[in-house]
């Protein structure tokens, strides 16, 4: 229609929206304790869970090689967040998992992105950020959290 947007416009938009509030996230992990975290780092800390995993099953989830997986996992574990370790039921295998800093890390996350919430509420007010929330997730698979992220970006 004549006078609407291009259509190139929606997808950087929410782009730039998400993007905001990612930098926003890591600023204040930064000011929190976490200045080393990078946007990619959460997906990964996401994807290991509370439970742990392979760095095959990392991969995996992520939609990346082993070998990517692996190197980030190298980092992380560099930085005090994650350790590995011998699986209990298959001593062969080898287990990542999160260090009370990486449990840290996500519990710090999960509270900021909250305050980031209420803060993009108090700008747009409450129920046109519900009102947005609703319409994108109209518009959106209903499996909310995707771990490939960083393999659909080409991300390693």
């Amino acid at each position: 229609m004549p006078g609407d947007p291009p259509g190139f416009e929606l997808p950087l938009l929410l782009f730039l929206g998400f993007r905001v509030l990612i930098d926003d996230l890591h600023a204040e992990l930064a000011r929190q304790g976490h200045p080393d975290l990078r946007p990619m780092h959460g997906f990964v800390l996401q994807a290991i869970g509370s439970g742990g995993t392979t760095a095959v099953e990392l991969g995996r989830r992520l939609g990346v090689s082993k070998q990517a997986a692996g190197k980030t996992v190298d980092t992380l574990e560099r930085l005090g967040y994650v350790e590995r370790g011998s699986d209990p039921y298959d001593a062969r295998r080898k287990v990542v998992r999160l260090t009370g800093r990486g449990v840290d890390s996500l519990v710090c996350s999960a509270r900021v992105l909250d305050d980031l919430r209420g803060r993009w509420a108090r700008a747009l007010g409450e129920e046109r950020l519900r009102a947005l929330e609703a319409d994108l997730r109209a518009v959106t698979p209903a499996d909310l959290f995707r771990l490939d992220v960083p393999g659909w970006f080409g991300g390693y």
